[in-house]
This record gives structure tokens, C-alpha cells and sequence, in this order.
């Protein structure tokens, strides 16, 4: 199985993607709700449509949250699998406040070991590879045709950041004791500390690229929301490991839903 060149395709794919969600964006867009009370737009769709278009031909099963009622008894046959959040942020992107991302992860063996998050707003894409490293590639252009070509060492995370404060990423929709008590704790030990606020995958992002030094989520998440920004941390030289233990999260268990855990 060639990673490189299925990490070149999921990034074209992604670039696809996200001008799909833009040309939803940009419009007088209707919202509607599923059964957890969670946003469900147009550009969720017309996102996860063109994804599973592109990724289809790849033979690698695939896993999205906007098509995943796949049984259990089916999915843990998987050795490798695409997980994917076509639109991840929706609350951001009915807010219009641009934190919306595309997510794209390829997980073997219940490990992320490929991750692309596109942001259509900025135009930026992170992404990363087991044993390659992690990149942020700002001004994307629309087609990629050699991952070289646009793989720089100063892209390479983390970026060199000069921070005097200790700076914590956190959750502009999602707030909870436990994680407040996180910000308590590291404000008795470091003299400095910021919270940085900001929606979506982004958060994930923000420590891989060395803007952040934590990122403590201490409530509900589901597999496809971490996934992509789990793969480029790790390929970072990032962790993300379960609440108050050394082990990393895994994936494609029975419940999809993620424990509580902390990026550092």
C-alpha cells in the first residue's frame, strides 16, 4: 500500500470537498437537525457525497459520520479503513465564523497513521503521515499533483513559535468542570498561562502546530471529530492519550464515541 500516494489523493480530495461546503456557504443556507440535536446543512451532504466518490475507487473501506450505520460485526474485520467528518464544525459554519474543517484520517489496525484537515475559509491544509511528518500548507492551490511540490521544511510542524505563556486550547461550544479545573491546575504551575479558544479539528491543529502546548477535552467527542488532527499530532511528535492515563486513543471500537482525553 502506497501511504504517499493515498495521502496525495486525500488531499485533492479534501481541497474538492471544501469548495463544495464554500458554494453552500455563501448562500442563504437551511439548517436542519438530527436526533441528537446536532446542525445538519446541505454542505454536510454535498461534502460527504463528493468524498466518498473520490475515496471509493481506493478499495479501502470507509467510515464517515454522515453514513455510519455499518455494524460492528462488519467494521472490526478492518484492517484498514478511511474515516472521514465531511464537514466537522457545523455549529461554526451556521455560525459563519469560518472554524469548519474537512477531516480525512486512514486508520490501520485501530491506529490514525494518515490525517488531512482542510479549512475552506483560509484556504489552509494541515495534514500528516506515520514516519513522514506533519506539514501546514497555507494558500492551497485547487490541484496538487506532487505531494513534493508543495511540501516545504519551514511548513513542517511544529512551526518555531517564541511563546512566554503556556497556552491552552479549548472549545468555543463545549466547556466542562473538568476542564476548567485542567486551566486551574496549570495556573498554579506556570506563571503565564493563556486559553485559546477556537472550534472544530482546529484545536488539534493549533497544538501540532506549536500555538498550543494542551489541549484538554474533557467531554463527548466521536471517533471521526479526532481522528485527521490525531494523525497529523502524532506525526507532530504530538500524544493524544485518555484522561488521566499514558494511552493513546484507538479506533473503530463498538461505540464510536471517544473517552474523554488530552492532547499535549
Amino acid at each position: 500500500m502506497d501511504l504517499k500516494k493515498l495521502l496525495l489523493k486525500a488531499l485533492n480530495i479534501s481541497i474538492i470537498a471544501g469548495e463544495e461546503i464554500m458554494s453552500v456557504y455563501n448562500t442563504k443556507f437551511s439548517v436542519n437537525f438530527k436526533k441528537d440535536q446536532s446542525p445538519l446543512t446541505l454542505a454536510d451532504k454535498k461534502s460527504h457525497d463528493e468524498i466518498v466518490f473520490f475515496l471509493q475507487n481506493t478499495n479501502i473501506p470507509i467510515l464517515s459520520e454522515e453514513g455510519k450505520e455499518i455494524p460492528y460485526a462488519e467494521r472490526k474485520r478492518w484492517d484498514f479503513f478511511w474515516l472521514i467528518d465531511p464537514l466537522d464544525g457545523t455549529k461554526e459554519f451556521v455560525k459563519r465564523n469560518g472554524e469548519f474543517t474537512v477531516n480525512i484520517a486512514l486508520i490501520h489496525n485501530q491506529k490514525p497513521i494518515l490525517g488531512v484537515i482542510y479549512v475552506p475559509v483560509k484556504n489552509d491544509l494541515y495534514f500528516g503521515l506515520a514516519d513522514f511528518g506533519a506539514f501546514k500548507k497555507e494558500n492551497t492551490p485547487k490541484t496538487i499533483t506532487d505531494l513534493y511540490s508543495i511540501i516545504r521544511v519551514s511548513d513542517k510542524l511544529p512551526l518555531e513559535t517564541q511563546r512566554s505563556t503556556y497556552t491552552i486550547v479549548g472549545s468555543r461550544s463545549h466547556m466542562s468542570n473538568e476542564t476548567e479545573e485542567f486551566f486551574a491546575k496549570k495556573k498554579m504551575k506556570h506563571k503565564d498561562v493563556e486559553l485559546l479558544t477556537i472550534g472544530s479539528s482546529l484545536k488539534l491543529c493549533m497544538v501540532a502546530e506549536g500555538k498550543a502546548d494542551a489541549y484538554p477535552r474533557y467531554a463527548p467527542t466521536m471517533e471521526w471529530d479526532t481522528a485527521a488532527g490525531h494523525a497529523i499530532a502524532n506525526a507532530a511528535g504530538f500524544s493524544v492519550t485518555k484522561y488521566d492515563t499514558n494511552k493513546e486513543l484507538i479506533y473503530n471500537k463498538e461505540n464510536l464515541l471517544n473517552p474523554w482525553f488530552l492532547v499535549s
